[in-house]
């Protein structure tokens, strides 16, 4: 397995816009868009378009968004699940929603999170508490009427200084650098960000469920983006709206290399497990490969990550 890292420059802010995000996340979601109508398989439904999101009104004392995505039936049914009867082509309308996060989402946003580093020893229970703490900046989704069910995906983003003393962000950026000695010229680059720079740097957490529709995606990131910027005005203290602005964002995922075919092939295949990833690699200004060991790969497969 393999590593990238890149990070992510914020764009500036433009005051007029009420409800503001990174510019390089305008691109986001058109490209987004474009990739999936290329690659989503056709069904046949009576809906004429069953797998667009529909926003739907959100009333004043909501604090969610509610949007509908098609999702395939063994998503979050057991596989082995008893067959009602009924005629299915394995598909099922689900309704998701955004939740802020919040302690009893604990063991849902663990067993998202159980393989964030892979095998790497860490306190990853300390991670799930600073996520679920900081409640102003951070979404997780969930099917909507069925909070206890489970969580389908969750983004946020960690200031590493303001979290500098927890013992997971210590794990963290040690297991980064580590990483990093591999590819020339990168370490100290990164170390620059996570050490001199960190008040400007903040950790993406995005996981998600590798079947969530993916038209969820953009407006989870725009969620998120807008969640920084109020951080930044509305926050009670001033080091805290300060610990909301960040100048990059380092990025943590995983994909797949596959080996060259053969000698004439120009350059390795790579394969992304989340669609949004391709896009983040290629708006990033900096990255870097590691392999990750794992018993589950393929021998033509090579598994990295990248920030």
């Amino acid at each position: 397995m393999k590593s990238n890292t890149e990070t992510l420059a914020r764009p500036k802010r433009r005051r007029q816009r009420p409800k503001s995000w990174p510019i390089t996340f305008s691109p986001f979601a058109r490209s987004l868009a474009r990739m999936h109508s290329l690659h989503a398989p056709k069904r046949r439904s009576q809906n004429p378009n069953p797998t667009r999101p529909v926003m739907k009104p959100q009333s004043s004392q909501s604090s969610h968004h509610h949007l509908d995505g098609v999702v395939r039936e063994d998503f979050y049914k057991p596989e082995h699940s008893e067959s009602s009867g009924e005629d299915s082509d394995g598909v099922v309308q689900a309704d998701f929603s955004f939740f802020d996060p919040k302690p009893d989402d604990f063991h849902g946003v663990k067993t998202l999170l159980q393989n964030y580093l892979y095998n790497e020893e860490w306190d990853l229970s300390d991670f799930v508490e600073l996520i679920l703490e900081q409640t102003t900046v951070g979404t997780v989704v969930k099917i909507e009427d069925d909070e206890d069910e489970g969580i389908f995906a969750l983004v946020t983003a960690l200031n590493f200084y303001r979290y500098r003393e927890h013992r997971c962000i210590v794990t963290l950026k040690d297991f980064l650098l580590h990483k990093a000695h591999q590819e020339k010229g990168v370490v100290d680059k990164l170390r620059l960000l996570l050490v001199e720079q960190e008040r400007d740097v903040a950790l993406l957490v995005s996981q998600r469920m590798v079947n969530l529709p993916p038209q969820l995606l953009p407006p989870l990131y725009d969620a998120l983006f807008d969640e920084v910027l109020w951080a930044t005005e509305d926050e009670p203290t001033e080091e805290l709206r300060n610990s909301f602005k960040f100048k990059h964002y380092i990025i943590l995922s995983k994909v797949y290399v596959l080996k060259k075919a053969a000698q004439n092939d120009s350059e390795e295949r790579v394969i992304y497990l989340n669609l949004e990833d391709e896009i983040l690699h290629k708006l990033s200004s900096l990255s870097f490969y590691f392999p990750l060991q794992s018993q589950q790969l393929a021998p033509h497969e090579a598994s990295f990550m990248f920030l």
